[in-house]
C-alpha cells in the first residue's frame, strides 16, 4: 500500500466493520429529503453558521471601524449614514452565506427558484430597513422642529417598513394590488368615522407651516387653555397649564380660534389706574404726574417712546378718587424680573403720592359741614432734577421731531 506512513504495516487493510459503516455513512450521505442529500443540508448548515460567525466578526470589527471614523468628522451626515446603515450592514455576511450556499449546493429547479427569492426578499429587507432607520438618523436635519414633527418621522419609518413587506410579497407572488384595493375601501368607510382625525391632522400641518408657536412657548386660547406647549402630535397639542397639569388640546381648536403667543412679546406691559383723594388740589396731581414719568424715563428697565408707549395722565373723576393713568412697558419679557419691576415701581408711586403731601382714595362718602375757617392748603416740595432733566429731554426730542418733518416737507 504505497504511500502509508511508514509506521503502518504493509499489510494492513481496512477492516471489514469499518468498510462497511464507511458505506453506510455515503449511503445516508447522499439519500437526503426535499430532493436535497444530507450532504447538501449539512453543507447549508455549515455555511449559515460560518455567516453568522463572520457577521459577529463583521460587526465588532467593520462596523465598529467604521462607526468610530465617522465619529472623528466634524459634520454630522456621515455619523448619521453610518447609524442607518450600521444594523442593516450586519445582514451583508448572512446575504453572502446563503448566496455562496446556492452557488455551493447543486439545487433543483424549483428549489433554486424559492431560493432565489428568499435572496431577493434579504436584499429588500435590508434596502427598506435602511430607509426607515434614515428617517431618525436624519432628523437633526429638521433643527428646531424635530420634536415638532416627530409625529410624521415615525409615519415615515412605518411607511418604508409597510412597502419593504410590500416588495417581500411581490417577490414570493403575493399581488398587492387587491389587498392595496381592499384597504382603500376599508379606509373609505374609516374616514366616515374618522373625519375629526382628518381635520385635526390638517390643523397641525397649518400651525406647522405657518409657526404659530413652538414647544416651549407660552400660549393662550380664550376659554379653552392657558400654560406652556409641552408636546406637539399630529392629533393634539400638550400644553401644561401653570398648575402642571397638562391639558390635550385637539389642533383644530389651535386652528378655529386666536391664540395668544406670550413668548414672542417684544416687551411687557404695566397698566394701572390709581386713584388719589378728592382733596389732592390741582399742583399736587401736577407734581406726582410729573415725579411718576420722570421715574419711568430715566429707570433703564422701563421702554422709553418711540420704543414703546409711555404715558402718565390724570384720566378720569372716579366716584370716590381723582384716577390717574399709568401704561408702560418694561425690556424684559420674563415674569419674574417683570414682577420685580413692577413692584419697584408701586414702592416708587407710594412714596411720590406721600410726599405730595394726598393719599390714595378709596370708596367713601364725605359729609361737607359749614366752617368758619377755609382748610389749610398743603403745598407740595419742589420737583425733583429728575422732573427737569426728562422736560429738557422731551423738548430736544420733539424739535428732533419738528426739524424732521421740516426737512422732509422740503
Amino acid at each position: 500500500m504505497d504511500g502509508l506512513p511508514e509506521w503502518i504495516p504493509d499489510d494492513w487493510t481496512i477492516p471489514p466493520w469499518a468498510a462497511d459503516a464507511w458505506d453506510y455513512f455515503m449511503v445516508v450521505w447522499y439519500t437526503g429529503v426535499f430532493g436535497l442529500t444530507y450532504g447538501q443540508v449539512f453543507t447549508a448548515i455549515g455555511l449559515f453558521l460560518l455567516a453568522l460567525l463572520v457577521r459577529g466578526i463583521f460587526a465588532r470589527t467593520i462596523v465598529r471601524a467604521i462607526s468610530r471614523a465617522a465619529a472623528g468628522t466634524k459634520t454630522n451626515l456621515d455619523d448619521a449614514l453610518v447609524k442607518s446603515i450600521a444594523e442593516p450592514l450586519k445582514m451583508v455576511p448572512i446575504i453572502v452565506g446563503v448566496y455562496v450556499a446556492m452557488e455551493v449546493i447543486d439545487l433543483g429547479a424549483d428549489a433554486r427558484v424559492a431560493a432565489d427569492k428568499l435572496l431577493q426578499s434579504m436584499v429588500a429587507v435590508s434596502i427598506f430597513w435602511t430607509l426607515s432607520r434614515a428617517v431618525s438618523s436624519f432628523s437633526f436635519l429638521l433643527g428646531g422642529f424635530r420634536e415638532t414633527l416627530n409625529w410624521l418621522l415615525r409615519t415615515l419609518e412605518v411607511l418604508f417598513l409597510a412597502m419593504g413587506a410590500a416588495a417581500v410579497l411581490e417577490i414570493w407572488g403575493v399581488p398587492i394590488l387587491p389587498v392595496i384595493g381592499g384597504l382603500g375601501v376599508f379606509g373609505i368607510a374609516v374616514a366616515f368615522g374618522a373625519q375629526d382625525l382628518v381635520k385635526n391632522l390638517i390643523s397641525g400641518v397649518f400651525i406647522l407651516v405657518e409657526r404659530r408657536f413652538a414647544i416651549g412657548d407660552w400660549i393662550k386660547v380664550d376659554g379653552v387653555v392657558e400654560g406652556v406647549v409641552e408636546k406637539m402630535g399630529f392629533r393634539s397639542i400638550t400644553v401644561r397649564q401653570f398648575d402642571k397639569a397638562p391639558i390635550y388640546v385637539p389642533n383644530a381648536v389651535f386652528n378655529d380660534n386666536p391664540v395668544a403667543n406670550f413668548s414672542r412679546m417684544s416687551h411687557r406691559r404695566i397698566k394701572w389706574v390709581v386713584g388719589v383723594e378728592y382733596r389732592t388740589t390741582v399742583e399736587q396731581l401736577r407734581y406726582i404726574r410729573d415725579e411718576i414719568e420722570a421715574f419711568l424715563w430715566v429707570d433703564e428697565a422701563f421702554a422709553m417712546p418711540p420704543e414703546a408707549a409711555l404715558m402718565v395722565n390724570v384720566d378720569s373723576f372716579n366716584d370716590s378718587s381723582i384716577d390717574f393713568l399709568i401704561y408702560t412697558f418694561t425690556r424684559t419679557t420674563k415674569w419674574d424680573e417683570w414682577l420685580g419691576h413692577k413692584e419697584r415701581l408701586a414702592y416708587k408711586v407710594m412714596e411720590i403720592v406721600k410726599a405730595a403731601g394726598t393719599d390714595f382714595a378709596f370708596p367713601s362718602r364725605t359729609l361737607y359741614m359749614q366752617q368758619t375757617d377755609p382748610p389749610e392748603i398743603f403745598a407740595p416740595p419742589g420737583r425733583s432734577p429728575q422732573v427737569e432733566e426728562v422736560a429738557k429731554l422731551r423738548a430736544a426730542r420733539r424739535l428732533t421731531q419738528e426739524r424732521s418733518g421740516e426737512t422732509d416737507g422740503e
